[in-house]
């Protein structure tokens, strides 16, 4: 084996690499300026991009706001129509109970009037004599026939007196009770009038809280109405941003797609480049360390090792 030099030498490109290098280094210049190119576009694209979004962010926005009102109006109307349904059930209970007590005035009235032609009926049977005239009469009697001897006959005529009497005094009695019953269905027809009139009052003032209620109820739902008109226009105008960006989306993702694309082939140029070049100085250091060996000169470290590799380090 011969002696080979211990200090390195670096050897130049090979005769011929730089040309190729050169034209390789301009293809790579060009493909970086497309790629600064296609950034400066795509950066004007992400402006274009970000102005629209945010145009559309403001449409959402105002959308929400919206969309939050209606809620807060639904809420509104809710409360308010069971307010109303709770006035109305209201109203129809005192309506029953004023419809009743109008049915039992009407019965009172029909029933009093009929205990007045039955009066009038006794009125023609109604004795001269007084209740009290009657009534002293038939005590004086009763004291005759208790305490004096009386025969047979005389009894009798009494006994027969005091049920005359009698007959007169009951009807008396059932005119007396049929005043007494009439006055009575009048006071009581005087009462449930007042009570009916109470309940009418309470009944128009409730119906017509009910009646505010549900026009309050109604201009909440032409509210939410107009609302929902402004909400689902913010939207629209919301949809047609976000779909006026699709485009610019679109061709943001093909120059992205073509940078990577460049820089890709970039990388895989500037390897080859560096391989070519490998080669060409292997291919260098080789044929100058063979020449070298031919001569009986002595080798570098690397071109030493070249030779190993191959197994060519004894000359022949």
């Amino acid at each position: 084996m011969r002696f080979f030099d211990k200090g390195p030498r670096h050897i130049q490109n090979a005769p011929g690499a730089s040309g190729l290098k050169s034209c390789k280094r301009m293809k790579e210049s060009n493909k970086n300026e497309m790629v600064a190119e296609l950034n400066e576009k795509l950066s004007e694209l992400k402006e274009r991009q970000n102005a629209s979004e945010n145009e559309a962010r403001k449409f959402a926005e105002k959308r929400d706001e919206l969309n939050a009102r209606m809620r807060n109006l639904r809420d509104d109307i809710l409360e308010l129509r069971s307010k109303r349904d709770e006035l109305n059930s209201r109203v129809k209970e005192l309506k029953q109970r004023r419809d009743e007590m109008r049915a039992g005035i009407r019965e009172k009235i029909e029933e009093a009037k009929k205990l007045g032609e039955e009066g009038k009926l006794l009125a023609k049977r109604k004795p001269s004599k007084s209740h009290q005239a009657l009534q002293k009469e038939v005590e004086s009697i009763d004291w005759t026939i208790q305490t004096s001897s009386l025969t047979l006959q005389e009894d009798r005529t009494m006994v027969e007196k005091v049920k005359q009497l009698e007959s007169q005094l009951s009807i008396h009695r059932k005119l007396e009770q049929l005043v007494q019953k009439i006055a009575q269905l009048r006071t009581e027809t005087r009462t449930m009038k007042a009570e009916t009139q109470n309940l009418h009052k309470q009944l128009s003032e409730i119906a017509q809280k009910s009646q505010e209620t549900h026009a309050r109820m109604l201009e909440k739902i032409d509210d939410q109405k107009r609302l929902k008109g402004e909400a689902d226009d913010m939207h629209k105008q919301f949809l047609q941003r976000r779909e006026a960006t699709r485009p610019v989306r679109e061709e943001m993702k093909a120059i992205i797609d073509r940078i990577r694309l460049l820089k890709g082939e970039i990388l895989e140029e500037a390897q080859k480049e560096r391989q070519n070049s490998e080669d060409v100085l292997r291919e260098t250091l080789e044929s100058r360390a063979r020449e070298k060996l031919k001569r009986g000169e002595k080798l570098t470290w690397e071109e030493f090792q070249l030779l190993a590799e191959k197994g060519i380090t004894e000359q022949g």
